[in-house]
């Protein structure tokens, strides 16, 4: 018989890829980690993990039976959430993802409101690429994601919480006085410096007027929107920035901004979470704290 324990040393292994990582983070032996997952693959009758020296490699079988482990154990973890759905505020353990673009510029003034007004919340942040977030989340590795919308998937339910304008950036010394507002045509005269490939924000800039088209695009090597700015400051060209970033970004007045002209490119940011998630009323009511958090930079 398959145990929720068997399934839970399997899926640490699973994600670790080495015993002992796997047996620290159960807070249990090795040997009585590897014992359940021998035990685990003689009850299924197949062989989950190839062991080697440098740590371990799932089996065809491993990477299927690992899928639905973690398919499990989240629903696992929404029957516990599910039991505490009638606490007033939120409390437990809460993983959020957030999407590099948005996380140095709100979790500074997000997370003291946070632990001001939910003193029983143990928050956990994970931030990476909108793929992962997804992927994690419905895995159940995360149960919330703050991210830009939109989020299309079967399983994930999502709020909107407010709309992020882009800027156009570029140096100062750029000459544009003839310029009140900031067109699509304006973005073909000078080198057009993008996130790399994985970032959504690239993704929504390159939509912006079909930008696929621009043949001046450079990506190289930028993973941060820190590093766009420095570029653009040194005269490696121009980008878009969201308004979020505007007062982290911008402090040093190396760089002169531009509205866009009506209607504004902009992203739309809100949450996502699993459809099966007890929890939708704690993360509404998180949301709209995230919202007044963004209020100050977001302010045109």
């Amino acid at each position: 018989m398959v145990s929720l324990k068997q399934l839970k040393y399997f899926d640490a292994v699973a994600r670790a890829g080495h015993f002992g990582a796997a047996a620290e983070q159960c807070a249990v032996s090795q040997p009585a980690l590897s014992m359940q997952i021998q035990e685990l693959e003689k009850s299924l009758g197949v062989q989950l993990l190839e062991r080697g020296r440098r740590g371990v490699l799932l089996t065809e079988s491993g990477k299927d039976v690992a899928r639905r482990a973690a398919r499990v154990l989240a629903d696992v973890r929404d029957i516990v959430d599910a039991a505490k759905q009638q606490e007033e505020v939120p409390s437990g353990a809460l993983r959020l993802g957030v999407i590099p673009s948005i996380a140095p510029y709100i979790l500074p003034r997000l997370l003291p409101e946070i632990r001001r007004a939910y003193s029983g919340l143990d928050l956990h942040i994970r931030e990476t690429q909108t793929h992962a977030l997804t992927r994690e989340l419905l895995e159940g590795q995360l149960d919330l994601l703050l991210l830009a919308l939109p989020v299309e998937h079967a399983d994930i339910e999502t709020t909107v919480l407010f709309d992020d304008p882009f800027l156009l950036a570029m140096a100062s010394a750029s000459q544009t006085s003839g310029h009140v507002r900031a067109t699509a045509d304006l973005l073909q005269q000078d080198r057009l410096l993008l996130l790399e490939e994985g970032h959504c924000f690239r993704d929504q800039a390159l939509a912006f007027c079909s930008l696929q088209q621009v043949e001046n695009i450079n990506t190289f090597g930028a993973s941060s929107l820190s590093t766009l700015v420095q570029m653009v400051a040194n005269g490696l060209g121009m980008t878009l920035l969201p308004q979020l970033c505007v007062p982290l970004e911008t402090r040093r007045g190396d760089i002169h901004l531009m509205r866009f002209a009506d209607p504004e490119p902009k992203r739309t940011i809100g949450l996502a979470w699993r459809k099966t998630s007890p929890r939708k009323r704690h993360f509404i009511e998180l949301g709209q704290m995230i919202a007044a958090a963004a209020k100050p930079a977001n302010a045109a």
